[in-house]
């Protein structure tokens, strides 16, 4: 029994030591076929998988930032879509593509049908300005035609098709090019117009374009036509300089050359409402008294009418041009109609301004009257309307915060505010209050807000969870705010805290980081408590970033902008700072933050206006050229790093 176990334990070992010798020769011949050596010198001759190779997915051609360009050589025409892929849209469109992928395939020629993971390709992504998912373009001898009709198999198929012909060409741009030989001509003569002010290398611009020029034609087939223009303000910078465009995109709107802000939507379906409400007549004939009563008696806004004898009437003519400039801002009303004149107890020739009947108090006139003469400025008819638009308390929204309530000093009842039926008379009582003191203080502005509409606002004057039914603020100039200790409210209590204000013995309330114990480091880091000691430093020239921890664009500037501070770090009248505007308020109103980063030069001299940097080069080269441009204090110039 033993030697069979013994002869069993020979046999295994030889047959293991057969095994090794075997998976070595392998090894062996496998190295000896690819040509691969036992030494790790070699390693760097390995082959590298080609990452320009081209697969396909169910008929689909995977592009990547590495493939494209090479399967793009010679293309006459390929469909590809943009897709990410966890989007629903995307899946459910897949198996249609797949469907569009196989027809075209059968074409004579063949078209190519392509997608790209736009979350992987960046490079692609960015180049042809994706933003959102699926995007479709065909690409015609590699220039991209946005396809923005049905995602259906028959209608894309189609579109493909027709582009593909050898005959086919791009339709003209229904936008304008504008330059300074036909500039003047265009906007003198066009009743309406909408001009674009761009810069090539802007990005919001780049975004704007299929939007604007979508528009352009939608709006070119309208009757009559409502033409859509653009300028190169790099290029046409004496055109740009004169309608004083510091920022791209700047869009504006001529009537007859004259020149007004376009505050409407950057999209298409926004430009073409927008644009056609403009080019309507700014204010609305009005021919029975019905008509204003129910705007006095259940309106939300001061009622402006202008009584006319008839459209040839002098006053008339003053009349719409003044209401063309502020049209976004006021709903303007016209009649010729003596019932409505007699209702309104004016004679022709004058504008009225009514209050609506919750508005109206003992302390202010129920309704004001311009007369409208041969010699009265079209800026007094505009003053009239901006002076006497508001009640002396208001209601300020959402809705009317940017047009009504703008003014500084601003005093804020917050509470829960609702002139529906039932609650109107609890409204009306804080309101009371507020007005028996707003009667006495006419230099400043008063308004009741809704606490759940300005909630974020309650929360940033620390009021948020105050506890009590009624709740004040005060919004002052320079984005400073001011609030008032919670208490019971009446109108003492509200008289003594607005007096409190007017004689300086306030607090501001600044949301702040904590002041930086060590704050030595070439960039310095500003809160919100030491923005007026280092940002508005008169001994000093500031260049300050606003920054998101968050933002991708901020994260990729830090290392430049931490090598510009070492740059100038020895100048000891300037100062290189940022701050974290997501943590920190911004207690002035001229350092507008919009978006991220934000930066500002403010220079020694001039601290209530500071140049923002417009454009894309933020490298320490493009900073060092801005900052050096504008410095007031710099010792000496410095070389590039």
């Amino acid at each position: 029994m033993t030697k069979v176990a013994l002869l069993l334990i020979v046999l295994l070992g030889v047959a293991h030591f057969a095994t090794v010798s075997r998976c070595e020769e392998d090894v062996t011949e496998e190295k000896e076929e690819t040509g691969e050596e036992d030494s790790d010198d070699d390693d760097d001759d390995d082959e590298e998988e080609d990452d320009t190779e081209v697969k396909e997915d169910n008929g689909v051609v995977v592009l990547t930032d590495n493939n494209y360009d090479t399967f793009m050589e010679g293309q006459d025409t390929v469909l590809v879509e943009f897709y990410a892929p966890w989007c629903g849209h995307c899946k459910q469109f897949a198996p249609e593509y797949e469907k569009i992928a196989q027809t075209l395939k059968e074409n004579d020629p063949p078209i190519p049908v392509a997608k790209v993971d736009a979350t992987v390709a960046s490079e692609l992504a960015s180049r042809f300005e994706v933003s959102g998912y699926p995007t479709i373009k065909i690409l015609k001898n590699g220039e991209p035609v946005d396809y923005d009709g049905e995602r259906t198999e028959k209608a894309i198929v189609a579109r493909v098709k027709e582009v593909a012909q050898p005959d086919w060409k791009p339709p003209p741009e229904a936008t304008l090019v504008l330059t300074k030989d036909n500039f003047d001509e265009t906007v003198n003569e066009a009743d309406i117009i909408l001009v674009e002010f761009y810069a090539p290398w802007c990005g919001h611009c780049k975004r704007l374009a299929p939007e604007y020029e979508k528009a352009a034609k939608e709006l070119s087939q309208r009757s009559p036509p409502i033409p859509l223009g653009k300028v190169d303000a790099t290029v046409e910078s004496e055109i740009a300089s004169r309608f004083g465009v510091t920022g791209y995109p700047t869009l504006k709107i001529f009537r007859k050359g004259k020149v007004f802000d376009y505050n409407g939507p950057r999209e298409q379906y926004g430009i073409v409402e927008h644009m056609s409400e403009q080019a309507g007549p700014p204010s609305k004939q009005v021919q029975a008294g019905k008509q204003v009563q129910e705007l006095i008696k259940d309106g939300d806004d001061a009622v402006i009418v202008g009584v006319f004898s008839g459209e040839q009437d002098a006053a008339y003519e003053i009349y719409i041009e003044a209401c063309n400039a502020l049209r976004e801002d006021f709903t303007f009303r016209h009649t010729f109609s003596s019932e409505v004149s007699k209702l309104l107890k004016a004679s022709p020739g004058q504008v009225v301004i009514v209050q609506p009947e919750k508005f109206r108090s003992k302390h202010e006139p129920a309704s004001r009257t311009l007369t409208v003469k041969d010699s009265t400025s079209v800026s007094e008819v505009q003053e009239f309307f901006k002076k006497h638009v508001t009640p002396l308390v208001g209601h300020r929204k959402p809705s009317n915060d940017a047009k009504r309530y703008t003014k500084r000093p601003l005093v804020v009842v917050y509470y829960g505010v609702d002139f529906s039926f039932d609650y109107r008379k609890a409204t009306q009582f804080w309101r009371s209050k507020v007005l028996e003191v707003a009667k006495d203080f006419p230099e400043y502005t008063f308004a009741i807000a809704d606490e759940e509409d300005f909630a974020d606002e309650l929360k940033s004057l620390g009021l948020g969870e105050s506890g009590e039914e009624v709740n004040v603020g005060i919004l002052a100039d320079g984005g400073k705010k001011f609030a008032m200790e919670p208490e019971e409210l009446d109108s003492e209590v509200l008289r003594d805290f607005v007096m409190a204000f007017k004689k300086g013995k306030l607090k501001p309330i600044i949301k702040s980081q904590p002041v930086p114990k060590n704050n030595k480091g070439p960039v310095k880091v500003v809160v919100g408590k030491t923005f007026d000691e280092i940002v508005l430093d008169t001994q000093k020239d500031v260049l300050i970033e606003f920054y998101a921890p968050w933002c991708g664009h901020c994260k990729k500037l830090e290392p430049d902008y931490l090598a510009l501070g070492k740059k100038y770090k020895a100048e000891k009248n300037l100062v290189i700072a940022k701050m974290d505007a997501t943590a920190n308020d911004v207690p002035n109103d001229s350092y507008k933050v919009e978006g991220f980063p934000t930066i500002y030069f403010a220079p020694s001299n001039s601290k209530q206006s500071p140049i923002k940097l417009e454009g894309g080069d933020r490298t320490v080269e493009g900073l060092s050229k801005f900052l050096e441009k504008h410095a007031t204090k710099l010792s000496e110039k410095r070389d590039e790093l």
